[in-house]
């Protein structure tokens, strides 16, 4: 088992977990202490220490991942065949940089059609439903196409941290964290390798993988490659980070149409999942869960947010309301979110969702 790097102090999405000891702190301390003692007795998850490992998967044995399908009619292969092709020009993402990445052009995420990984590991920081008892089985991919200027993994997504990986090795990489228990494969910043995704899903599908698959993205996301993804995806797991496109195109490198392109993107997630509904051992296996930083004197819009996810989405769509902010990488040259966050902004968040009728509210105990 590879050893827990010091992500497991991050949630997956860029933000610092541990900012107040709310529920989903707690839950998560108490995954990470269970997991320390369990890897010290074992590592093998077959061993009468890890019975928590059969009784699970006895749990989810009538669970099918919804790529497994695609995959037995060879359609996975030809979808991530063309995902493969749009590179060629490239428009994976709403940059629409249009390089050629398969001759080792560069977009504005910096990709190239080569790929790279930052790590892949049991991650216990995600939301309850994910991480469970076993941890998300999450895979971190180098560079970003969105590059917020508050990014709390700015090595990664900003610095190009990581290495060269084949396809085979992402499936490795998968099939590896469904052997040492983990709930399900979770990719991190997804959009600019989404057809490396897709190819190496086929090939660990091939060799067993059933593992529910997240996709864990900022949520600026085309609508025309979503629709390449219906069929794939268990789980969508978007930010929804800027109410007003000012704010997008300030703090997230110009990316002025985030809202209205984020809008669209929920819009097609749910059509594809629907609500997000654990299974009756608590975890997650499929839906759409929409998180939501609150950031500091407003720059995220929240109550516009939670308001248009009411009005536009069932009123018991998962929304996890986050209390993570602390200004990282260079946000301490922009005034208005060179500071945590307030108690008061947090509990004016939460109050916003409440009365907009949200009912499935994931909410940091702390405040």
């Amino acid at each position: 088992m590879p050893t827990l790097s010091r992500k497991k102090f991050l949630c997956s999405c860029g933000y610092l977990i541990g900012s107040g000891l709310g529920t989903g702190m707690l839950a998560w301390l108490a995954n990470c202490r269970e997991h320390s003692q369990s890897k010290s007795a074992n590592d093998s998850p077959t061993t009468k220490n890890n019975t928590l490992t059969n009784r699970t998967i006895k749990m989810e044995a009538n669970f099918e991942p919804a790529y497994l399908k695609l995959h037995r009619t060879g359609e996975l292969k030809k979808r991530g065949q063309q995902l493969w092709e749009i590179m060629r020009s490239c428009q994976l993402c709403p940059r629409e940089c249009e390089v050629n990445r398969i001759e080792g052009e560069e977009g504005f995420c910096r990709a190239s059609a080569q790929l790279e990984i930052s790590s892949h590991n049991p991650h216990f920081g995600e939301e309850a439903p994910l991480s469970g008892r076993r941890g998300s089985g999450t895979i971190f991919f180098t560079n970003c196409g969105l590059r917020c200027v508050f990014c709390i993994n700015w090595e990664i997504s900003h610095g190009g941290q990581g290495a060269v990986r084949s396809l085979d090795e992402l499936a490795q990489m998968m099939l590896h964290l469904q052997k040492i228990g983990c709930h399900n494969i979770n990719v991190v910043t997804p959009t600019h390798y989404s057809p490396h995704i897709v190819l190496a899903l086929d090939l660990a599908a091939a060799k067993g993988l059933r593992l529910p698959l997240v996709y864990n993205t900022c949520g600026w996301e085309k609508v025309e490659i979503l629709k390449i993804l219906d069929g794939i995806v268990d789980i969508y797991l978007p930010d929804f980070k800027y109410a007003d496109g000012k704010m997008a195109d300030k703090y997230s490198a110009g990316a002025e149409t985030y809202p209205e392109i984020t809008k669209a993107a929920l819009l097609e997630m749910h059509r594809q999942v629907g609500v997000a509904k654990p299974a009756s051992n608590g975890i997650m296996q499929r839906g759409l869960m929409i998180r939501h930083l609150v950031m500091p004197n407003n720059v995220s819009g929240t109550k516009k947010v939670v308001e248009w996810i009411a009005a536009n989405l069932p009123r018991d769509t998962y929304v996890n309301i986050m209390s993570q902010y602390r200004p990282m990488h260079q946000a301490h040259a922009y005034p208005d979110i060179a500071r945590p966050l307030t108690r008061q902004e947090y509990s004016n968040a939460v109050r916003w969702a409440k009365e907009a009728g949200l009912t499935n509210l994931d909410i940091q105990g702390f405040w």
